[in-house]
């Protein structure tokens, strides 16, 4: 009984020596005493259990020079520990005139770190590097700060060199396995704070080199070599070791090996997973026939196999069926590509067909590469997107393309990775591919689908009509399969009466016999067996725009509640004339879409029905949009602005949900948009929704799709002579374009809609636009129109009663003020602009607010109150899911930083910024690459800060951007030194 309650009270005490030594029981902390009893505490827990004697333990607290009562003040200390531990506690023993601790498993920290570690390298060796990351994050957690915090002695001293270098190590572990998982943009930031830190660890140096290098900044990663051979040299008088020389010159040959590692995958960061996506559609439970084809692809697609990337390219007719074979082949490949398959239909067919860079996006994100770490660009997109592969057996489908120029960038160019393309021409320029031209099916495969479908019973006593029918159909797959499932879903029919069906369809079956006309007349066979609902719906549905539509638009579109449209579209993917994209979502096949339109040009009548139905499908995207925007800018003026709206749009519970359905939907909205433009009864409406989406351009996630958008309404606008669509439309263009650092064309755009609000006289440009054009003065030094354009901002505010609006001028304004040197002014604008926000909410203008006033605050020289402003800002920021105003905050937190000496601090939120990616354009990317250098020049990485510069400089000539001056008077004199 004894030995079981001391071991219970041994289970419930914990002690922690990583960071201040402390005690616990259960939850309860216990007193540890003064400083020397303390010292004593620890000394006898970093001894494993075991027995230290007196002479051990006064030498550990007070070195040679001891008190004369030392043996006594011991007895004291122990005494009070063993109070504080409890009476009853054997956690403490006294034994052969020494003391020792008895406490259980992981019971102190660095037993458990210890634990962890060993765990983690043995995921490491096991090759679970996701797990082994995880189990040395979970160990470097357990620090608190300074082991041993406060604790005096010499032991003490000894101990806490040795723990601060074993969590340095566990440190350098974990970095090593984020660049080998491919976070080597997130780890810059952090290396380059401790290398600042710890600046002749060379092995830092060397994980910091290796992760610039992967992150495309080879010039920065050669500084950090030179800065550290000049640092060497001076501090110790050596040369870097051979593994920081070896490094050097294999960045300078562009090693390949030096790029992602076999097998890493870039990982959100919420966790660390081992990506294997399986993103192949469905294989159809009745495939039949292709025997020859199957084998033929299939055993091209396992050449891949520890030899060079395979290539095949399926080419045929709409409906020939080359989807059906390229899914079924790459699933019964699959086992030769364990490292998953990728799957887009790049809608090649069409009229919009699907661009590389945004495919290589997707399936960058699909191999787990964070959204922070995917850069601009289709080229550069290419070059991850290889680099990820490499290593790794992944097949790739890309389905319906368009022609070689689109498929080239989606190839994943490593050995053992293989490519299978389905498009309607032949691609006899892809290069090593081998080409497949895929006919009809022959008669007795044609019969034995059309059998498997409508089931063998029904079939075998009418041979000669199912002939009859395949034969109708030209024995195209997709017609013989709307056929066959047409009838299966009708048990009274008999194949004769099918047969009979389609021999009246004459001119249908001269048309199967001719080009993209065959494919027409397939799917003209199915849509006349559709009930009256499923054909208005399937006509109507095609009118819309955009990759796919949500089951809450079709509703829109199709005047019907959700349920009703629901039985209906699911209907509809019965027959294989709609597919089912996700749940919830909907998509046509591209050729299947133009033939929906034909449909509704020809049957739709009245013909204002087709209008009728865009027009509800218009007013579901502004009512909805509108509902988002007033969440998340509480009494901003805008909605109230906004035409009226006949059909209604959706209600949300919170801004998360709201701002989940507005980036679901975007291409869809925005493509709604583009095409209301084009209509006059509907122009309004549609720059209206522009407006109302403009968080889709500030989140930097779709401003490229919505320039074009406002630049195809701006035009439309113009061309119908609508001055009021046309102002609004250019005034969210300026917007858009100021953002990405393009101030000259934002500019003249503002400059543009001003006028044409004035002439309409429509508040919303002559308020927005002079705002736009204010801060577009401030960026260009103009300072005076700044503060005229601004103040007239704040007037049109006023007068529309816009109260954010008014907030965002005053803010705009006191940047103004501040760079004319009216440092008082410039803090108390800020400060009624934040005021303002405050009282509306915590909403991302309120970060807007607050962005300003840290800013105002920085130049002022109150930096302190600057980095409240600043990390609050960030916060909400992040909560609104604006990576691009976050990165400017990160840039502007580097800058609050730098003037109060802490370069650090200003490096890791500079690199935090460019980590970020997309945060406003190539301008901005220089000026935080400016930063970033003044930061790196104060803690002696001198070759990097010039790196950067160079690289600023550079971009800031092409730009022809007067900040180019001042970077170049930085490089002058670093380059003199």
């Amino acid at each position: 009984m004894a030995r079981d309650k001391e071991q219970a009270q041994r289970q419930h005490m914990r002690f922690t020596v990583l960071g201040p030594v402390r005690a616990w029981r259960s939850e309860q902390q216990l007193s540890t005493g003064s400083p020397q009893q303390r010292a004593l505490l620890a000394a006898l827990l970093l001894r494993g259990g075991r027995t230290a004697t007196a002479p051990e333990l006064i030498d550990a607290l007070w070195g040679d020079d001891p008190p004369d009562a030392a043996v006594a003040a011991l007895r004291t200390y122990a005494s009070r520990l063993r109070k504080a531990f409890g009476p009853d506690s054997e956690v403490l023993a006294s034994e052969s005139g020494g003391y020792a601790i008895r406490i259980g498993l992981g019971a102190l920290d660095v037993d458990v770190v210890e634990q962890l570690a060993a765990e983690a390298e043995k995921a490491q060796h096991s090759g679970d590097r996701s797990r082994a990351r995880e189990l040395f994050g979970q160990a470097l957690d357990l620090w608190d700060g300074e082991p041993l915090a406060g604790v005096p002695g010499p032991y003490a001293e000894t101990q806490r060199v040795r723990l601060t270098e074993r969590h340095l190590s566990l440190v350098e572990a974990r970095l090593d396995l984020d660049l080998e998982l491919g976070h080597h943009a997130e780890a810059v930031s952090e290396l380059t704070a401790l290398t600042a830190a710890h600046p002749l660890r060379e092995r830092l140096r060397e994980l910091l080199m290796l992760a610039l290098y992967r992150s495309g900044r080879q010039a920065e990663a050669l500084a950090v070599y030179a800065d550290t051979r000049r640092l060497l040299a001076e501090e110790l008088g050596v040369d870097p070791c051979a593994e920081l020389s070896e490094l050097q010159q294999r960045i300078l040959q562009a090693d390949a090996e030096l790029a992602a590692p076999s097998a890493a995958t870039e990982q959100a960061p919420a966790g660390p997973v081992f990506v294997r996506p399986a993103q192949l559609p469905a294989s159809v439970s009745d495939f039949t026939g292709r025997v020859a084809f199957v084998k033929e692809l299939g055993d091209h697609l396992a050449t891949a196999e520890g030899h060079v990337m395979a290539v095949s390219a399926v080419a045929g007719i709409g409906g020939v069926g080359k989807t059906t074979l390229a899914v079924h082949v790459a699933h019964t490949a699959r086992h030769h590509f364990p490292d998953g398959q990728l799957y887009v239909d790049l809608q090649g067919a069409g009229p919009a067909p699907a661009e590389p860079e945004a495919v290589l996006g997707s399936f960058l994100r699909a191999l787990g590469t964070p959204d922070s770490s995917i850069p601009d660009g289709v080229e550069e997109r290419a070059a991850l997107y290889r680099s990820t592969l490499d290593g790794r057996r992944v097949l790739t489908l890309l389905d319906n393309a368009r022609d070689a120029a689109q498929v080239r960038p989606l190839l994943p160019g490593t050995e053992g990775c293989a490519a299978l393309v389905t498009s309607r021409i032949r691609m006899v320029d892809l290069e090593s591919a081998h080409l497949v031209d895929l006919d009809v099916m022959s008669p007795e495969e044609a019969l034995a689908l059309f059998t498997r479908i409508v089931g063998e019973e029904r079939v075998v006593s009418e041979r000669d009509a199912a002939m009859d029918v395949v034969a109708a159909c030209g024995f195209l797959p997709l017609a013989i399969r709307i056929a066959a499932s047409r009838l299966a879903a009708r048990r009274t029919w008999t194949v004769s009466v099918l047969a009979r069906k389609l021999a009246d369809e004459r001119r249908r079956l001269d048309e199967l016999r001719v080009g993209d006309l065959a494919v027409k007349a397939t799917f003209e066979l199915g849509y006349g067996q559709l009930e009256p609902q499923q054909a208005r719906a399937f006509r109507l549905l095609g009118l819309a725009e955009g990759p796919d539509i949500s089951l809450a638009a079709a509703a829109a579109v199709l005047d019907l509640d959700p349920d009703r449209a629901e039985d209906l579209l699911e209907s509809l993917v019965d027959t294989s004339l709609l597919e089912s994209a996700a749940p919830g979502r909907y998509r046509f096949h591209d050729l299947v879409r133009l033939f929906a339109r034909a449909c509704a040009e020809r049957d739709e009548q009245p013909p204002s029905e087709r209008d009728a139905a865009m027009s509800r499908l218009l007013d579901f995207y502004l009512a909805t949009a509108a509902e988002v925007y007033a969440l998340e800018r509480p009494g901003d003026r805008l909605v109230d602005h906004l035409d009226t709206t006949r059909y209604p749009g959706l209600t949300f519970p919170d801004r998360d949900a709201a701002l989940d359905w507005l980036f679901a939907e975007s291409d869809p909205l925005l493509a709604c948009a583009q095409q209301s433009a084009a209509h006059r009864d509907t122009l309004r409406r549609a720059t209206d929704l522009l407006m109302a989406a403009v968080d889709l351009a500030e989140s930097g996630a779709n401003s490229r799709q919505y320039e074009i958008t406002a630049r195809a309404i701006g035009e439309a606008a113009q061309a119908q002579g609508d001055a009021h669509a046309e102002g609004r439309a250019r005034t969210f263009l300026a917007h858009v374009r100021s953002l990405a650092g393009r101030y000259d064309q934002a500019d003249d755009e503002a400059r543009r809609a001003a006028a044409l609000g004035l002439a309409a006289a429509d508040p919303v440009p002559a308020c927005r636009a002079l705002n736009q054009r204010g801060i577009i003065a401030l960026v260009q030094q103009r300072l005076g129109e700044a503060e005229t354009h601004l103040l007239q901002a704040i007037a049109a505010f006023r007068k529309d009663r816009n109260a954010p609006g008014e907030a965002s001028a005053l803010c705009n304004l006191s940047r103004v003020h501040l760079e004319m040197d009216r440092v008082a002014s410039a803090v108390e604008l800020a400060r009624q602009g934040v005021k303002i926000y405050e009282d509306l909410g915590r909403t991302l203008r309120l970060a807007n607010g607050k962005y300003a006033l840290g800013l105002v605050l920085t130049r002022a020289g109150r930096p302190d109150e600057a980095l409240e402003q600043l990390t609050d800002a960030l916060s909400l920021f992040h909560e609104s899911r604006q990576p691009l105003w976050e990165g400017m905050t990160h840039q502007r937190i580097a800058e609050a930083h730098l003037t109060v000496d802490r370069p650090a601090q200003a490096a890791a939120h500079a690199e935090q910024a460019l980590a970020l990616r997309g945060i406003g354009g190539e301008w901005r990317r220089a000026i935080v690459l400016t930063v970033l250098g003044k930061a790196l020049i104060e803690i002696g990485q001198t070759g990097r800060a010039e790196a950067c510069w160079r690289e600023a400089l550079s971009i800031h000539e092409q730009l022809g951007a007067t900040e180019a001056d001042e970077v170049r008077g930085l490089l002058t004199p670093a380059a003199a030194a």
